[in-house]
């Protein structure tokens, strides 16, 4: 088949317009509250010792929501391979406008978030750590032009990034678990709902680190495939004595 007929079927043969539209999708819901810069419109409850935490959550939300954006550009092997100034620039808006300041902002509301005890508090310090660190090693590989374990540490770094995304499934389901009395509007066990919080921040990021790994593990060795032959490639190999 002529390769103008498999382009297009190769192209978008990628995570990268699901991860696109969820992450449009996730924003749109997420972003509004934030928006007007009113700390009475935020869903997470203020630590009344921390007049810092509002100011971070939202850097944090900002810097966020454009590693999310720029990390679907990250994960299309057609721009890559095609637009490699666009791969480029899209991988240093995600680290230098995304990552970085976005983990930073983390370590300084994590460790004094209210919501999922202190389950929750080291959960998100230790995704911050770990989004920091490997966005950090991908770019060292990089810079190094070591491509191949630029791209696994990349792989790793996304899949934290969309952990935030993961936790509104997980937060559901651990709240159905733990605290059901949370999903009918009854009065519930507030110690129960900060479990269910707290498990749900550590699943949605190590289910998602493992799913990477997994998925690295499946492909570090995977040889490409050799191209079918033609019928005029079909030569009967002529004998010597």
């Amino acid at each position: 088949m002529p390769a103008s007929a498999t382009a297009p079927s190769r192209r978008f043969r990628t995570l990268a317009l699901p991860l696109g539209m969820l992450t449009v999708a996730f924003l749109a819901f997420a972003l509004p509250p934030y928006l007007g810069l009113d700390p009475a419109r935020t869903r997470l409850p203020m630590p009344e010792d921390a007049p810092w935490f509002y100011p971070a959550l939202v850097a944090h939300i900002g810097f966020g929501s454009i590693a999310l954006l720029t990390a679907s550009l990250q994960v299309w092997p057609w721009l890559r391979r095609t637009h490699p100034t666009v791969h480029r620039w899209s991988g240093r808006a995600y680290l230098a406008l995304g990552v970085l300041p976005g983990a930073v902002a983390v370590l300084a509301v994590a460790p004094f978030g209210v919501s999922g005890g202190l389950t929750g508090r080291v959960a998100n310090t230790m995704l911050a750590v770990l989004w920091l660190g490997t966005a950090l090693a991908g770019y060292r590989a990089a810079r190094a032009r070591r491509f191949a374990e630029h791209r696994e540490w990349m792989v790793r770094s996304v899949a934290l990034t969309f952990s935030i995304v993961a936790n509104r499934a997980w937060s559901m389901l651990c709240i159905a678990v733990f605290a059901p009395e949370v999903m009918s509007g009854g009065p519930f066990d507030e110690a129960a709902l900060a479990q269910a919080v707290g498990v749900s921040m550590w699943l949605s990021w190590v289910v998602n680190l493992l799913v990477a790994e997994y998925w690295l593990h499946r492909t570090r060795h995977r040889r490409p495939a050799r191209p079918a032959l033609r019928d005029a490639d079909r030569r009967p190999v002529p004998v010597t004595s």
